[in-house]
């Protein structure tokens, strides 16, 4: 699937979606969190707080169980990153890959043996939205904690983006199968993933839950 770049500034998400980006009042230091994902990275945002970035554009997002994501980017080693971001919330993990990822989802699991299993593995695709984490260095650098930001389970960047740089070519896509292009092969980073969420339910399904694993990779 081709990714068309977006405009950097202004960054107008009504042209795509029918939802309108607009500032919060009363809210300095989410202003200042959504202003910076939206000029330094050109990703659109929902109106309201805390802030939440919009899916379905740039990109969309795996949400896995932690413990099967730790165990998925181990596997994966320099798949689907560094380039590639992968974000914390709670006991979740959120892996972003390539926009109309989330509607290849369905049939990749069931081209791979996995359909109709619970593997406790979604996907936010178009219409959907992410809680944002705080910026890289914290959203107290920004002026001050917004929302959730600081408080336990709040959504937090594991690889953040990189302002400057365009992250959608290093986003796991379709169009990378057969080995074409710099992104990584998203039926890959699928069965992978899928993989240890399954290994992680029978697991927990037999043992009980246990707690994560350390986030001990790069």
């Amino acid at each position: 699937m081709a990714i068309v770049p977006l405009p950097r500034r202004p960054f107008d998400p009504s042209d795509a979606s029918g939802a309108v980006t607009r500032d919060v009042p009363g809210d300095d230091a989410c202003d200042a969190v959504r202003q910076w994902y939206e000029n330094e990275l050109g990703w659109a945002t929902v109106p309201g707080t805390p802030v939440h970035l919009l899916t379905g554009l740039r990109f969309d997002v795996l949400d896995v169980p932690v413990e099967a994501g730790v165990a998925a980017l181990r596997h994966l080693g320099p798949v689907p990153g560094p380039g590639s971001p992968v974000a914390l919330r709670g006991g979740r993990m959120l892996l972003l890959v390539a926009a109309g990822g989330a509607e290849e989802l369905p049939g990749l699991l069931a081209w791979l043996d996995w359909g109709g299993l619970d593997l406790d593995l979604t996907a936010v695709g178009t219409g959907g939205h992410m809680a944002a984490p705080a910026p890289p260095g914290g959203a107290e650098r920004l002026g001050g904690a917004c929302g959730e930001a600081g408080s336990q389970g709040a959504a937090a960047w594991l690889r953040p983006p990189e302002p400057g740089c365009e992250v959608e070519p290093s986003l796991p896509s379709m169009s990378a199968l057969g080995g074409g292009g710099g992104a990584p092969d998203l039926v890959r980073v699928v069965d992978t993933v899928a993989t240890h969420c399954h290994r992680v339910r029978l697991r927990r399904a037999s043992t009980g839950p246990s707690e994560s694993q350390p986030l001990a990779f790069s």
